[in-house]
């Protein structure tokens, strides 16, 4: 009888969160970017089998990933400003599509929220959501491999060691079996430790040059195994 009713309650689970939710660390304009994205999914359903690049902004402005890395069933899942609670949230999607690969990259919003004293109470706590989403896919997903990329160097002083923190706990717990772990920061990052000028146009987002080099970082993971 109890295992009846988990796969009732399993199949009757939404895919999308509702348009009600509220993501208790989201700036105003996450509020307002989060539920117009969840929308636009709903347009464009992810099928059986598709690369999942899951994110924030910097993955939103990627725009058509699939024509970026010329592979025809790559979906994009960047919400502009969205932090490791909102990727936590609308997993369901990614999770019950069984995608072949999904590549996550989230955790700089949660880090300026920190530092600005918005909420998030600690480096320790976004750590934790970023392996939980990862821990989550493989779960409930196994066969999906997952791709952890290390969040990008900024030009911003005020998380530059928090993201180092970060990315050296996502690489110590990358034995969890979890995820692999892409160092994107290392491609991005200059001899001081911030995000190439060359790169970004305001030195947090990416410019056109920085995501050919993106690109190029992650053409090598899509070879078919």
């Amino acid at each position: 009888m109890n295992s009846t009713l988990s796969c009732k309650q399993e199949i009757k689970k939404p895919l999308y969160p509702s348009e009600n939710l509220v993501i208790e660390y989201h700036n105003d304009w996450a509020i307002k970017q989060y539920p117009k994205r969840i929308k636009e999914f709903k347009t464009d359903p992810l099928q059986n089998g598709d690369i999942v690049l899951l994110g924030d902004s910097i993955t939103e402005g990627g725009g058509d990933w699939s024509e970026k890395l010329g592979v025809s069933n790559v979906k994009n899942r960047g919400i502009s400003g969205d932090i490791t609670d909102g990727v936590l949230q609308r997993l369901e999607e990614i999770i019950a599509s069984k995608p072949n690969k999904v590549f996550v990259l989230i955790g700089v919003n949660d880090l300026l929220n920190y530092k600005a004293n918005e909420g998030i109470s600690s480096v320790e706590y976004i750590e934790n959501n970023i392996l939980k989403i990862c821990k989550q896919i493989r779960e409930r997903s196994p066969k999906t491999i997952i791709y952890l990329q290390t969040i990008l160097p900024t030009a911003k002083a005020q998380i530059k060691a928090e993201i180092l923190r970060v990315n050296k706990t996502l690489k110590t717990n990358e034995t969890s079996g979890d995820y692999q772990v892409i160092d994107l920061y290392a491609s991005f990052v200059n001899s001081t430790g911030f995000l190439k000028e060359a790169f970004t146009y305001d030195g947090l987002h990416l410019n056109d040059k920085g995501y050919a080099l993106w690109v190029n970082v992650l053409k090598s993971y899509l070879v078919v195994k």
